[in-house]
C-alpha cells in the first residue's frame, strides 16, 4: 500500500469522505493465483511468482486499496500449521489443515507455538523480508499485519463441528483452547509488527464467529478479540468475518475494532445501524455472483443500488461482502471503479 492510501484508508475511518468513493477488497492467494494466471501450488512456492502476482495487481489497479496488501499467507495452513496440523497441498485447491486434537481432553496438554520458528509463519515473514525492498521500490510498504482469528484457529485443530460442540459441553477446554490460541495469535502479530516497523493495522479473519448465537460469543469468543485488538497499538483494526455478522456486529466498537468486511447477506444500511456508524463498512455487492460471475453491467447496477440504500456514506469502501472472490476479472473491478465515480 502506497503512503496516500495508507493515508486516506485512515481518513475513512476517522469520518472523512471521498469523491469518488474509496474502492478496497481483502485480497489473498484464491483471487491473486487465478488473475495473475497461476496454480495456486506456483502461487504459493515460488517468492518471485507471488511478488509479480501482487505488483502486477497494484499497477494494473492503482486506485484500488488491496488489503492487507502484499500478504505472504499460504491460505489456511499458515497459523494452524504452527501447532501441528499436517497441511494437505494440491495443484489448483486451496491448502487444507488437519485437526490434530481428536478427543477433547488432549486440550489440557495443548502448548502455544512460537511463530519466530514453528509451522509457516517464519516462512511467511521470510517472504516479506525477502522482497521488501522490491514492495518500496514500487511505491509501497508493508502496512498490516494478519491472522486468522482464534475461533477459526480453534476450528482446525479440533474440526469445525467438534469445535462448536465443545463450546457447549465442554466449555472449560474450549476456554482454554481459545486462550491457547489467543496468546499465540498475538504473539505472531506483535512478531510482524517487530519485524516490520512501517506495520500500523492488523487484519483478523474469523468466519466461525458467524455460526454463534449472542451469548456463546458474548462468552465464547468477544473477550479473545477483545484482548487481540485491544492488546496491539495500531491505527487500523480490521475484521473480517463474511458468515452472518448480525451477531458480532453491535460489539465490535467495544471489541476495538474500526474497519469491518462483512457478508453480502447484510445491507450497508442495516450494519450502519448495529455498528453506530462508528466502523468503516468494507461492501457490499455479492463476491461470487456478481463480482466473480456476473457482467460489468451487473456490477455497475448492483454497486448503485448498495449505494441508493444509504445516504449516509461516511466510512465506507466500495467492495464486495466478503473476501476477493477467484475469477472476478480485470473488467469488473473497473466496472466497481467506475460505480464509484458516479456514486453521490
Amino acid at each position: 500500500m502506497t503512503e496516500q492510501q495508507w493515508r486516506q484508508l485512515i481518513d475513512v475511518i476517522n469520518g472523512r469522505t471521498f469523491e469518488p468513493l474509496p474502492v478496497g477488497f481483502m485480497a489473498g492467494s484464491p483471487w491473486f493465483a487465478h488473475w495473475a494466471g497461476l496454480s495456486l501450488m506456483d502461487y504459493f512456492t515460488s517468492e518471485e511468482l507471488w511478488f509479480q502476482a501482487n505488483l502486477k495487481a497494484v499497477q494494473t489497479f492503482p486506485q484500488v486499496l488491496f488489503l492487507p496488501g502484499f500478504w505472504p499467507e499460504f491460505g489456511m495452513c499458515t497459523e494452524p500449521s504452527a501447532f501441528g496440523s499436517k497441511c494437505a497441498w494440491q495443484e489448483e485447491e486451496l491448502p487444507f489443515p488437519h485437526k490434530i486434537i481428536t478427543d477433547i481432553n488432549q486440550i489440557d496438554s495443548l502448548e502455544k507455538p512460537n511463530p519466530a520458528c514453528d509451522g509457516l509463519p517464519p516462512f511467511a515473514l521470510k517472504r516479506l523480508r525477502h522482497y521488501q525492498s522490491h514492495i518500496e521500490a514500487a511505491g509501497h510498504s508493508i502496512k498490516m499485519a494478519a491472522s486468522r482469528g482464534p475461533a477459526t484457529i480453534a476450528s482446525f485443530l479440533t474440526g469445525a463441528t467438534e469445535f462448536l460442540l465443545a463450546l457447549k459441553t465442554h466449555p472449560e477446554q474450549a476456554h482454554k483452547l481459545l486462550d491457547v490460541v489467543t496468546d499465540f495469535i498475538v504473539d505472531w502479530l506483535q512478531l510482524q509488527l517487530d519485524t516490520f516497523p512501517s506495520i500500523d493495522g492488523v487484519l483478523i479473519l474469523d468466519d466461525i464467529v458467524g455460526f454463534l448465537g449472542e451469548q456463546d460469543f458474548k462468552t465464547m469468543v468477544l473477550p479473545y478479540l477483545r484482548r487481540i485488538f485491544q492488546t496491539l497499538k495500531v491505527t487500523v483494526k480490521f475484521f473480517h468475518n463474511d458468515s452472518p455478522g448480525l451477531v458480532c456486529a453491535p460489539w465490535l466498537p467495544e471489541i476495538g475494532v474500526n474497519l469491518f468486511n462483512f457478508s453480502f447477506n447484510h445491507s450497508l444500511a442495516q450494519m450502519k445501524e448495529l455498528t453506530g456508524n462508528k466502523v468503516t463498512l468494507m461492501g457490499n455487492i455479492p463476491p461470487r455472483d456478481v463480482l466473480a460471475a456476473g457482467s460489468p453491467l451487473l456490477v455497475r447496477q448492483t454497486a448503485a443500488a448498495a449505494l441508493d440504500s444509504i445516504a449516509d456514506k461516511s466510512r465506507l469502501i466500495l467492495s464486495c461482502g466478503g473476501g476477493m472472490p477467484m475469477g472476478a476479472s480485470t473488467e469488473n473491478i473497473l466496472a466497481l471503479l467506475a460505480a464509484a465515480k458516479i456514486s453521490k
